[in-house]
């Protein structure tokens, strides 16, 4: 019975929709006729509007739902997207959490204090940036009140940006790896080849290409571009593994000898407002 109604339903709309065109397209003929009376042509365009708006609302029934449709596929292609994130943080963090039990049995049982890549963290805000000193010096809200020290690397989001070159109660002063300082002291750096290990230092900074330079390479063997550059934590309160850039590309210097390794920078240089201060606190020293 119900499947009776529901036909008859589906009848009757075909119905009206045969009838609405035959309606538009005879209003039509009559509208358009020169000799039909006025009285006549405003009745058929009055059926024309009807008919038009009978078959108007169907079908703007079925595009919203055809737009529903759409929308409901793609909420659910983003919620899988962001699932599989989540998902890969949860698994990253979990290996993380595996790793430094890991590390720290190993220390344990090899008697170790302290190893090149164990280091704490402090947040602090950026207070001041002197637009005429700006690639130069910035100073932060954090101080030796927090645990500051001269020395400490600082870093910005995913990346190497400074070090404190100086420290007072409640505030310090960090020195960029943009510095064109030609005393600054100078970041240990290393690049991963696969097959050997670059050491060099960070040596100075290309302002013109927003590049950081790599100078002092023992070799330039197998470097490629795209590959990390991290601290090498010889030396200093650096601790080893902090990211500075990417491999851009390779240059020789004016006489054809020296290699360059110019860097995509990590950070944003440019962009900084919160910061993390790098404590390499090693137990024993």
């Amino acid at each position: 019975m119900q499947k009776f109604f529901s036909n008859k339903k589906l009848i009757v709309l075909m119905v009206a929709l045969l009838v609405s065109l035959g309606l538009i397209f005879t209003s039509v003929g009559v509208r358009n006729n020169k000799s039909t009376p006025p009285f006549i042509q405003q009745i058929g365009n009055d059926a024309v509007g009807i008919g038009a708006r009978i078959i108007e609302a169907p079908a703007n029934w079925i595009k919203n739902g055809l737009d529903d449709v759409d929308d409901l596929m793609s909420t659910y292609q983003e919620n899988r997207k962001l699932k599989g994130q989540l998902e890969d943080l949860a698994q990253t963090k979990v290996r993380n959490q595996t790793l430094t039990r890991e590390n720290k049995a190993l220390k344990a049982q090899l008697k170790l204090t302290g190893t090149l890549t164990d280091y704490t963290e402090i947040t602090a805000s950026v207070m001041l940036r002197s637009p005429d000193d700006w690639r130069n010096i910035v100073v932060i809200n954090k101080g030796s009140g927090a645990g500051i020290e001269k020395n400490m690397p600082v870093m910005s989001g995913s990346g190497v940006v400074g070090q404190v070159i100086e420290v007072n109660k409640t505030n310090a002063k960090v020195e960029m790896l943009s510095t064109d300082n030609k005393s600054a002291n100078r970041f240990a750096a290393q690049i991963s080849t696969g097959s050997d290990l670059v050491n060099g230092i960070i040596t100075g900074y290309d302002e013109q290409s927003g590049m950081l330079i790599m100078g002092q390479i023992n070799t330039d063997k197998d470097i490629k571009k795209g590959q990390q550059v991290i601290t090498s934590g010889l030396g200093g309160a650096t601790p080893k593994g902090l990211l500075i850039g990417t491999v851009a590309s390779v240059k020789k210097d004016d006489y054809g000898l020296a290699n360059s390794v110019y860097l995509k920078p990590a950070a944003d240089l440019n962009d900084l407002s919160v910061v993390t201060v790098i404590d390499r606190t090693i137990e024993g020293e």
